[in-house]
């Protein structure tokens, strides 16, 4: 049966890469927004979400950080997407002939030094999926977007130049979301473990929290601070550890853990993925 994998953005957007390099042989279901993207998982139109978490050029995604927690969902994978900007053009554009180049800002900021290198206008726009869209749309050969390869082939466009980004480690990473956990074993540093907790009111509170995971020689990959609640004294962590909750390490780290914290909850556990950052 064929299964719906949401993501945020147009047709053609990198989220829409990602989700067809995870699942190529299932439907894609485009939302508007990170909120729309988890809702149809949550509501049963989707079986999975593939959301941006961070890229290696603009660090962490804030809005997923929030909503993640929250959801209900679980994470059940990750990928590592690297981004390759393309330059695309309608039907016999050229290079030469280009004057205006449209795409997202973060995109267009990406591609500075080409931008500049062959005195191109930059405008800004919504995404980069939209911009293939609507250059296909006008129809104007002096006019290009920066976009993925995808969305050339989706909008009719031409690739008039590859991999124009200045930055060749420019890599995002995605997780996968479910309704339901991973059936995941441990297995070492294979695995990974998402986790979001609170620490006491207490003074040292996060440095006594974190002295399980270096006493118990458990790799901590990530621990990341936001305020909650719109307030300035209440803030969560949210936590990337290699392990499963059942390695003995692990579970002496949890426990230690729990000594100085009022609110734990792990997000998932699954395969780790292998970084593709680079070419």
């Amino acid at each position: 049966m064929a299964k719906n994998i949401a993501f945020q953005g147009e047709l053609g957007a990198f989220s829409h890469a990602a989700a067809l390099a995870l699942f190529p042989r299932e439907t894609p279901l485009p939302c508007v927004t990170f909120e729309q993207t988890i809702a149809a998982v949550q509501s049963g139109a989707a079986d999975f979400a593939v959301v941006p978490v961070e890229n290696s050029l603009y660090g962490r995604i804030t809005d997923i950080h929030h909503i993640l927690p929250e959801s209900g969902l679980f994470i059940v994978g990750e990928y590592f997407l690297p981004i390759a900007m393309n330059l695309l053009g309608v039907k016999g554009a050229t290079l030469a002939g280009i004057k205006t180049v449209q795409s997202l800002s973060v995109a267009l900021g990406q591609c500075r030094q080409f931008i500049k290198r062959h005195n191109l206008k930059a405008v800004s726009a919504v995404d980069t999926a939209g911009s293939a869209r609507e250059v296909a749309a006008l129809g104007d050969k002096s006019r290009a977007a920066i976009a993925s390869d995808i969305a050339a082939k989706i909008y009719g466009l031409d690739v008039l130049e590859e991999n124009i980004e200045d930055a060749e480690h420019n890599t995002t990473r995605f997780l996968v979301m479910s309704r339901e956990q991973a059936r995941t074993r441990p297995d070492g540093d294979n695995v990974k473990t998402t986790f979001v907790f609170r620490v006491r009111n207490v003074p040292a509170a996060l440095y006594k929290a974190m002295g399980g995971f270096a006493t118990n020689s458990v790799n901590m990959l990530k621990l990341e601070s936001y305020m909650i609640d719109g307030s300035f004294t209440a803030t969560q962590f949210y936590a990337d550890i290699c392990g499963h909750p059942d390695d003995k390490n692990v579970q002496l780290a949890f426990e230690e853990l729990g000594f100085f914290t009022d609110h734990f909850r792990i997000l998932g556990v699954y395969r780790a993925a292998k970084t593709q950052g680079g070419r």
